[in-house]
């Protein structure tokens, strides 16, 4: 899936990430890590919720398309073979099955001595999970990837108007386009941010945008991200395996360059530097330490685009202003690529019990002499209770119709809903609507007669927080 769009000069310079490309093509494109990947973020459970009442025939139309020719098949299948898998089918052809097995192994090999994991804490046992790697490439040509591109522009550039007006004019509120309780109530929402406009008012410089397909034009998206978006680091590595494992099959192909990302990534960060800045910006990016699941891909990120890796004991603020302790002295920082939640980023002004943030670190972003990407309450955008609101906020702050579709799903909270779930739950997916990372969820086609039946009960003691997608056979 799209991975870093960068937006500049006359557009504020977002990133739109997605997993998968950077660039828009000039030939047929292989995304190797985008197969596998797909896979499991849909064994992982869609993570969007929908209020049904008003989509139930788009979801009965979306499924009967799926159940006349079965699931939806990447390549054409047998009989109908796709034109972009021309040089795939070709190539596997030609390459003995023993050989194909031995590349994959050599992959898990390599990632293993890399240390390319992620963490996964309630499948029991060791919680280190490898990167998944699909031998075979998932093929984008220049009028998919157009596409694709031109709907996440759409869809990022909608969802950083949203988060400005919410926490200034709220005009979208105003106009009952958006509940106001689901927004001035909802846990992600910041009082904090109130009145307050960041640098260039960006404030999601990097959005991960979730994304499936059910036919050869059809994309929809599963969930939005706006907060700490988590995963490219994975792509990067998964391609540079695909070229250094397999050289004959990326030449017989014009495949559009990834690895340029980290470099995007680095002036992204620079461009929306505090306007006192009058030097050349100094980024660093803030981890929560080794122990986060994710701790690969911050070193990863940090090194390759020049950066300091610092934690929140590394920084200190004086007079409202970041630095950041060196050998040589404290050093100012501008652009701080946060990868930590908001509640642990400043004591001072949200959990006093975090260890993770730096005392003050807000009131610095507040006054101006810092900026932090993605910006403190950004998380508003991908609440997914306010997924179901995202093609309103399309045609409302841009007066464009949505190019990529939502899921439709069921909110539980609505009682009409909540019956239809529960009389289903074999057939759906039911996730919190403030849960993420796969945790708090039901996947009810995988789940045994038990399980459903003790998240049945969950959902009507408390119908308010989840919500279920139904989700066809996806592949």
């Amino acid at each position: 899936m799209p991975d870093c769009l960068n937006f500049r000069r006359r557009e504020p310079p977002f990133s739109a990430e997605s997993r998968g490309m950077l660039a828009d093509c000039a030939a047929p494109v292989t995304v190797s890590d985008l197969a596998r990947d797909l896979h499991d973020r849909l064994s992982l459970a869609p993570r969007v919720w929908r209020p049904i009442a008003r989509e139930r025939r788009r979801v009965g139309d979306m499924a009967a398309k799926l159940d006349r020719r079965g699931a939806f098949d990447e390549t054409g299948g047998p009989d109908d073979p796709r034109q972009q898998y021309n040089l795939i089918r070709s190539w596997l052809a030609d390459t003995p099955a023993e050989l194909v097995a031995l590349k994959r192994r050599e992959a898990e090999l390599l990632f293993r001595r890399i240390g390319i994991t992620f963490a996964v804490y309630t499948a029991g046992g060791d919680p280190e999970r490898l990167i998944p790697f699909d031998i075979i490439p998932r093929v984008l040509d220049q009028a998919e990837w157009r596409h694709l591109s031109g709907g996440l522009k759409q869809r990022v550039r909608a969802l950083n108007a949203f988060i400005g007006d919410v926490y200034n004019s709220r005009e979208i509120l105003r106009a009952g386009k958006v509940p106001e309780s689901l927004i001035l109530h909802n846990e992600a929402f910041r009082a904090e941010m109130q009145s307050f406009l960041p640098p260039q008012g960006v404030y999601t410089h990097i959005a991960g945008i979730d994304l499936v397909r059910i036919a050869a034009n059809e994309f929809y998206v599963l969930e939005d991200n706006c907060r700490t978006p988590s995963g490219v680091s994975y792509m990067l590595e998964n391609r540079e395996a695909m070229m250094r494992l397999f050289p004959d099959l990326c030449a017989r192909h014009r495949i559009a360059a990834v690895s340029h990302y980290p470099e995007e990534l680095r002036e992204t960060l620079r461009s929306v530097a505090p306007p006192n800045c009058e030097r050349e910006p100094v980024v660093a990016l803030l981890t929560p330490g080794s122990y986060n699941s994710a701790y690969y891909e911050h070193s990863f990120l940090a090194d390759e685009m020049g950066v300091e890796l610092v934690e929140g004991a590394d920084l200190v603020v004086d007079e409202n202003i970041v630095y950041m302790r060196t050998t040589e002295g404290p050093k100012r920082i501008d652009v701080l690529y946060r990868r930590v939640d908001d509640d642990y980023l400043d004591p001072l002004t949200f959990r006093p019990d975090s260890t993770l943030g730096t005392p003050g670190l807000f009131n610095a972003y507040r006054a101006g002499n810092l900026t932090l990407a993605n910006a403190v309450g950004a998380g508003i955008a991908d609440d997914k209770s306010v997924y179901r609101f995202v093609p309103e906020m399309i045609r409302f702050y841009l007066g464009e119709e949505p190019i990529l579709k939502n899921v439709p799903t069921f909110c539980c909270a609505e009682k009409e809903d909540l019956a239809y779930v529960l009389d289903n739950l074999h057939e759906l997916v039911v996730k919190e609507t403030r849960g993420s990372g796969g945790y708090g969820m039901l996947v009810g086609p995988q789940a045994s007669a038990a399980e459903r039946e003790n998240f049945a009960a969950k959902l009507k003691d408390c119908p308010a927080d989840p919500g279920a997608l139904d989700l066809p056979d996806f592949r």
